[in-house]
């Protein structure tokens, strides 16, 4: 890991928070493949940051994939359009998703694209004669948006990285902690790196031609509404009339998991991150079948 030029500095631009988080972020899924065994402990070498011992993946390969992925992360979370960036662990033989390790960024700033570097305290805030339709909804993209959903003052813009410094090692320490909590995993796995959107107009899936995302499985998405909305002419159709009804947002069945563990929260400023980890259904279900063929396979020998 090397040394941030950072670390002296006054987080006070949108682009600055976007940068020490995926700079964060980096760190924290080397230690999560090296907790989880998702590689063998032997590809790791010892390193610094934050003034803490962190583990890094020493293949080329493996360095270079999550680089790529961290700065598509970045790229998005500058639009401002991420709520939550994920790493998921799957069974590589059933690419059913084990866990999830979720880093909530929803209460980030939302700044216009055009003033990312621009210090909170010269970003203008909203208009007080705004209309009350536009006071209850959510801030525009404009050169008026507000530096955060909350509007917090000049004061309370900015952030010394020394205070995320002293505050990220806990987070790490945290998920080296949980690997002797969390059920161990069964099988071979792989990892992968996911991005939920805001619910805002502007939060457009990046998944045109040549981007680096591609859609989640439909048991990875938040919620989905099921079932047509039109009206149904016979009204003696009580089934049709049921099957009309536009039904409720219903959340992805790999979302939540069965067991759900907090990490820690972050709460520096306008930095702002939860973190927590998510046990899935077919964690359980991979666990219980090892189980059932070791106890077969002692009953026939």
């Amino acid at each position: 890991m090397e040394p941030s030029d950072s670390k002296s500095a006054v987080l006070d631009t949108y682009h600055a928070l976007v940068s020490a988080f995926t700079e964060f972020l980096t760190v924290a899924v080397h230690t999560i493949l090296y907790e989880r065994d998702i590689y063998p402990r032997e590809s790791f070498i010892n390193a610094r940051k934050y003034n803490y011992p962190v583990r890094q993946n020493r293949h080329p390969k493996v360095c270079a994939w999550i680089q790529d992925a961290v700065a598509a992360v970045e790229a998005e979370m500058l639009k401002c359009t991420v709520a939550q960036t994920s790493v998921i662990i799957y069974s590589s033989a059933t690419n059913v998703p084990l866990e999830r390790y979720v880093f909530a960024t929803s209460s980030f700033p939302i700044v216009p694209l055009a003033e990312i570097r621009t210090p909170f305290e010269d970003i203008k805030g909203p208009d007080k004669d705004d209309s009350p339709s536009s006071q209850h909804s959510s801030p525009p993209r404009s050169r008026s948006a507000s530096p955060s959903p909350a509007g917090p003052s000049a004061a309370k813009s900015t952030v010394a990285f020394v205070d995320l410094a002293a505050q990220f090692p806990a987070v790490i320490s945290r998920l080296c902690m949980l690997s002797n909590k969390l059920k161990p995993l069964s099988g071979e796995c792989s990892f992968t790196i996911a991005v939920e959107l805001r619910d805002q107009p502007t939060g457009e899936a990046p998944i045109k031609h040549s981007m680096p995302w591609i859609p989640s499985e439909p048991g990875l998405q938040r919620a989905t509404n099921t079932g047509p909305s039109e009206e149904v002419q016979d009204k003696s159709d009580t089934a049709a009339q049921d099957r009309s009804r536009p039904s409720k947002a219903r959340k992805g069945e790999y979302l939540g998991g069965t067991r759900t563990t907090p990490v820690r929260s972050i709460e520096a400023g306008p930095f702002t991150m939860e973190v927590w980890v998510e046990e899935g259904r077919g964690k359980l279900e991979l666990i219980d079948s090892s189980k059932a063929s070791g106890t077969s396979s002692e009953t026939r020998s």
